[in-house]
């Protein structure tokens, strides 16, 4: 099965001191006509926030927010009421729908905060605003595949108003996991740490692969790491 790279160093960047951010499609000030979204999928930013930084109220509409924190922990507070801090095996799924406004800050003075944030394209506008946040521990990943998102909340996932199946997975070197595409859905792994190896391709940190014809995904753990999968309709 043939896979489209998107290599890490191939993303937007945007540092603002407080925040250095990669972007694996067009986001903010950069704008590549060639990486608008794969599917529903829209954003996929790689953000490390310095401690005490954050970005402060600001409103959404329409799209499914779901933010993956990997090392430190960040603050959220919304105009739904929900206040929370997100730390690494924590899934949050915000449902902006008709217009939602919040903040994200590190909620540490002294280390810095990593964290993947991902939009989704919604199956309808105009839905209500909704919040969820969930816990999934490293040994539900280690050397699997864990559903964390879903559109029917299976399996304890976060609920996602859209067809995709959201996936996480910690694996180490020689770890094998595999995920059958069925036809006309599309693929996306995002590789958080580490390096793996996807139908014969090493993927290193920061890296992506699109997955566009049905079929098996292999993927080996080259080292230590940390990936997403979405499996998407179209």
């Amino acid at each position: 099965m043939a896979l489209t790279i998107r290599r890490a160093e191939e993303r937007g960047k945007a540092d603002f001191g407080w925040l250095d951010s990669r972007h694996t499609f067009s986001f903010g000030h950069y704008h590549d006509p060639g990486h608008m979204g794969f599917g529903p999928l829209r954003v996929i930013n790689e953000d490390h926030i310095a401690p005490g930084g954050g970005f402060p109220m600001h409103p959404h509409s329409d799209m499914e927010i779901i933010t993956y924190v990997l090392e430190g922990a960040l603050a959220h507070s919304d105009s739904l009421g929900n206040g929370s801090v997100i730390k690494p095996g924590d899934v949050q799924r915000m449902s902006a729908g008709t217009g939602v406004r919040h903040s994200e800050y590190n909620a540490s003075e002294a280390a810095a905060v990593h964290l993947l944030q991902i939009w989704i394209i919604p199956d309808r506008t105009g839905l209500a605003p909704s919040y969820e946040q969930k816990t999934f521990s490293t040994d539900e990943k280690r050397g699997k595949l864990r559903l964390i998102g879903s559109r029917d909340a299976r399996d304890g996932s976060v609920k996602i108003q859209q067809d995709v199946d959201l996936y996480a997975s910690i694996v180490t070197y020689g770890d094998r996991v595999a995920h059958e595409l069925s036809a006309g859905r599309g693929g996306w792994i995002q590789v958080a740490r580490g390096a793996i190896t996807v139908n014969g391709e090493r993927l290193s940190a920061g890296d992506a692969a699109a997955v566009v014809k049905s079929g098996p995904i292999d993927i080996s753990g080259d080292t230590d790491a940390e990936f997403l999968l979405f499996d998407m309709g179209p």
